[in-house]
C-alpha cells in the first residue's frame, strides 16, 4: 500500500517534504507534481526503483529517462553543455522543458540511451518538485506518469491512488495535474531539435539558425 500525502502546491509543508525524501532515499518510487504533469520519480542510480518504473510504464531500454534538477549547476554535473546550449537552457528554465544532452560519466549507464549516450535534463517550475529536490540534494530520476496504452499523463491524484497504490510507495497530492508532458528539445547534436511538443512553447527553438 502506498502512502498518500496532501501537500500544499504553493507552500509545501516541510515535514511532509522531508518524509517524502526519506521514502526516496530508502529506494521508494514516488508520484509527484511538476509544472507540466505528474511524474514518477526515484533516486538516481537506484537500479531496483528504476526497474519498477520501467515495468510500470512498460519502457524499453531506449527510453530517455530525465534527471529533474533543482538548478542549472546540477545540469552541468550530469550533462555536457556547450555555451550555446547553456544560454538556451538558462533562458527557458525553470520551466516545462526537457533538454536531451550528451551525458557525463556521472550518469548511471542504465539511465542513458544505450547508443546515443544521452540523458534528459529538466528544471521544473513547481514549488513541491523544487522543495523535494532541495531536501534531497540530488536530481530525481523521472519520467512522466503516462500509463501503458495512454497518450496523456494521469492528472487526478485520487485516480492515481486507486490504480497505483500497490505499485508505488508514495503519491503526493498537489492538486489536479496538467494534461500535457514537457516539451522535449534535443540539444545533443548542436542545433536544437524539437522532439516532442508538450506544454512548453516550442517556438523559441524553431527560430534558431
Amino acid at each position: 500500500m502506498s502512502q498518500f500525502f496532501q501537500i500544499h502546491p504553493e507552500n509545501p509543508q516541510p515535514r511532509l517534504i522531508k518524509q517524502a525524501v526519506e521514502i526516496v532515499k530508502a529506494g521508494g518510487v514516488i508520484v509527484y507534481p511538476t509544472d507540466s504533469s505528474y511524474a514518477l520519480g526515484c533516486l538516481i542510480g537506484d537500479k531496483g526503483a528504476v526497474e519498477r518504473i520501467r515495468r510500470l510504464r512498460r519502457l524499453d531500454e531506449k527510453h530517455n529517462f530525465t534527471l529533474v534538477c533543482r538548478d542549472l549547476s546540477e545540469i552541468g554535473v550530469f550533462a555536457k553543455v556547450d555555451t550555446a546550449a547553456f544560454r538556451l537552457i538558462k533562458a527557458h528554465t525553470p520551466g516545462p522543458y526537457t533538454f536531451i544532452l550528451s551525458a557525463t560519466r556521472e550518469v548511471p549507464r542504465m539511465l542513458m540511451h544505450p547508443k546515443r549516450r544521452t540523458i534528459g535534463m529538466r528544471v521544473p517550475d513547481h514549488p513541491i518538485a523544487l522543495a523535494l529536490l532541495e531536501q534531497l540534494g540530488a536530481p530525481l530520476m523521472s519520467t512522466s506518469l503516462i500509463l501503458p496504452g495512454e497518450d496523456l499523463p494521469m492528472s487526478d491524484p485520487y485516480e492515481m491512488r486507486q490504480i497505483l497504490e500497490h505499485q508505488v510507495d508514495l503519491i503526493i497530492d498537489g492538486g489536479h495535474g496538467g494534461m500535457a508532458a514537457s516539451t522535449v528539445i534535443n540539444l545533443s547534436e548542436g542545433k536544437p531539435e524539437v522532439v516532442r511538443v508538450g506544454c512548453g512553447d516550442p517556438q523559441p527553438f524553431l527560430d534558431e539558425d
